[in-house]
């Protein structure tokens, strides 16, 4: 008998390996819908492509200058900072502006989202003057939150070779243009000289705004990618550095949280922040982050954060904060013979580079999809379709209490494992049938000269190599790496699993994306979704899909004060509320104020759920939100379908 045991012992990693390898196999030989099947659930959607007017004066750009020692992979340095951000700037009730980063002229530009009525201002680029700038920084995203507090809509962009800059909404401005912005330094006390930026030089690629200490107050989190350094300038003789492995690297860029604490309205607002340096650990808090989300998964209006990295692990904490006081723990997942290291939360050694929160298995509990790079015959990881186990809300609150993160990887099982160089992604209900949908932006560098096999070298390279530029190979204007990658749709079919359908729906363009952001442009209850591309012009999708169900959506908002004469103020956001409806067979549908997940593309504040085809009367909703005190407050409405306003306070009253 002992000798039995020792010899299993003696194998076990063996069998294991098999097992393995025959789950592989199964995996890999599930089987696809038919042609005729996947036509069939395409005619379920559709999407009209339209240009989106961008200002003119700019001299355009094809690549980035950059600090000499990275030269030779500048086309690799200048593959970030497209973004693209959907929600209802001038207070109109729709989320039909648009805020984006075009890096070809490096600006960040608000525009009307097209169709409709487009004349409600011109397409203009916002004027971070008198604020110190100089040639080496570069816009990499834009947030829309109302940072201090009036009803109206700020923009926080981050920034490469500098700290974020805040352009606080004026309350006197009666239309939207460049003055109607007051910018504003997030990190007081920039550094200038004769009139140039000299401060630190963040190089931002993450931010997501959340209530993280719970005291009813908006706070930030900015991500940073690479260390701070002189990346943008080519006359700098300063030191620069890449990550120091391919899958476990923390020498990344230093993250910071903001505590809001205070805020004045009127023609010059503003707003004071708390910078916190100490609240991840020093691992955590030096990834090369690339994305962030935040939402609250156990129910206790306390958000947790999940951030993706590229070159090392995930990420993510349970939130144990009070008021006045940010306090993440994190979490991990729990690793059994057969589930590899690389498929467990905060383990994982794959390319994070982009997330977002979702309730896919139907359970009433969010699960996670993270974007990894997944090329056949390139670097082929797989994204991450972390699905919940936990027994109900309850069982997942103790649980990540005890640092355990009770998400399993599913996605080779749902078919989403494998789809390119992946970045932003969005999961949404896009024709009211009342299952999410997942879309993903793809692709790296465009050119014409493969280097996809010096890339496969540079993977397998010693780490201790790595970190100095040097020894990367060229990857410059006209090469080529997952240039031909195209956006991803997956829609989920009926036994569960996910198929792609962006070649059917005419989304299959092969551009390089980056940020996908959703939101209802035109009220007509349908998601629209505009996408940013590196490089390439942005794009808006108008939702044109046959309705297959009924909708609920809700703006959410805290009370705002009107001036008159000036835009409408139609209040802030309750960042971070929740939404639970509850269907007459007893299903749970999920919904939230999000405040900025993912890369570098960030949905609507409105809240929308799709109900699917068997509703005709009201649903019951569960809101659970905290107000401007940090009380939280619980609240059952019967609602009808369609679009409703509601004002957040001590309860919910319907505007």
């Amino acid at each position: 008998m002992t000798s039995t045991v020792g010899w299993l012992r003696r194998q076990l990693p063996g069998i294991v390996a098999l097992v393995l390898i025959v789950t592989t196999f199964v995996v890999a030989r599930l089987p696809t819908p038919s042609a005729a099947d996947t036509g069939l659930m395409a005619k379920k959607y559709a999407f009209a492509p339209m240009s989106v007017a961008l200002p003119g004066g700019f001299k355009q750009q094809e690549i980035r200058k950059v600090h000499p020692d990275y030269t030779h992979i500048d086309a690799w340095i200048s593959s970030v900072g497209a973004a693209i951000a959907m929600n209802d700037l001038d207070g109109d009730g729709l989320s039909n502006d648009l805020c984006i980063v075009d890096t070809r002229i490096d600006q960040v530009v608000v525009t009307p989202v097209p169709g409709g009525r487009t004349n409600r201002y011109e397409p203009f680029a916002l004027n971070p003057s008198p604020l110190p700038m100089n040639d080496h920084i570069a816009p990499m995203g834009c947030v829309p939150a109302d940072l201090n507090e009036d009803g109206r809509l700020d923009l926080l962009v981050y920034l490469w070779g500098r700290t974020p800059i805040l352009y606080l909404a004026k309350t006197d401005a009666s239309r939207l243009g460049a003055a109607a912005y007051q910018p504003t330094e997030l990190v007081p006390g920039a550094n200038a000289t004769g009139g140039l930026y000299t401060g630190p030089q963040w190089n931002t690629n993450a931010a997501t705004v959340a209530d993280f200490d719970g005291d009813g107050h908006d706070d930030i989190f900015i991500g940073n990618y690479f260390p701070e350094s002189a990346v943008l300038d080519p006359k700098s003789k300063g030191v620069v550095q890449m990550n120091h492995s391919m899958s476990n690297a923390h020498n990344g860029g230093e993250d910071y949280f903001f505590r809001c604490t205070g805020a004045t309205a009127g023609p010059k607002p503003g707003v004071t922040y708390e910078k916190l340096d100490d609240v991840l650990p020093e691992t955590a808090s030096k990834g090369w982050e690339l994305a962030a989300a935040s939402a609250d998964l156990d129910g206790d209006q306390l958000p947790e954060l999940y951030l993706a990295n590229d070159f090392g692990p995930d990420r993510m904490f349970y939130n144990r904060s009070t008021p006045g006081h940010i306090r993440l723990s994190p979490v991990e997942g729990v690793r059994t013979p057969l589930i590899p290291k690389s498929k467990t939360v905060g383990h994982d050694s794959f390319k994070g580079m982009g997330l977002d929160f979702g309730d896919l298995n139907g359970d009433g509990i969010y699960d996670m999809f993270v974007s990894n790079i997944t090329t056949s015959f390139g670097i082929e990881e797989s994204n991450f379709q972390f699905t919940s186990t936990a027994k109900s809300q309850a069982d997942l609150r103790a649980k990540l209490r005890e640092g355990e993160a009770p998400w399993e990887d599913r996605s080779a099982q749902a078919r989403t494992a494998w789809s390119g160089w992946g970045w932003d992604v969005k999961i949404d209900d896009f024709n009211n049938g009342g299952d999410l949908s997942i879309v993903q932006a793809t692709g790296f560098v465009k050119g014409e000269v493969d280097r996809w096999p010096q890339l496969q070298e540079l993977a397998t390279a010693n780490d201790q190599l790595l970190q100095n530029p040097y020894w990367w190979p060229n990857v410059r204007a006209g090469d080529d790496v997952a240039g031909t990658q195209t956006l991803h749709f997956f829609v989920k079919c009926p036994d569960g699993t996910y198929v792609d359908l962006a070649k059917e729906l005419g989304l299959a363009i092969p551009v390089p994306t980056r940020g996908v952001a959703t939101g209802d442009a035109d009220g007509d209850g349908k998601l629209d979704f505009a996408v940013a591309r590196q490089w390439a012009e942005p794009v808006f999708y108008h939702n044109q899909s046959p309705s297959q169900g009924a909708f609920l959506g809700l703006k959410l908002t805290h009370d705002a004060t009107p001036v008159p004469g000036a835009l409408p103020a139609p209040g802030s956001p309750v960042t971070g509320a929740q939404v639970t409806v509850t269907l007459p067979g007893g299903r749970k549908l999920l919904g939230r104020v999000d405040g900025g997940s993912g890369h570098s593309g960030k949905r609507s504040s409105d809240v929308h759920i799709g109900l699917g085809p068997n509703v005709t009367g009201p649903v019951q909703a569960h809101l659970r939100w905290r107000d401007r005190s940090g009380q939280v407050h619980d609240q059952d409405l019967q609602l009808t379908p369609g679009w409703h306003s509601l004002r957040l306070g001590q309860q919910a009253k319907e505007k």
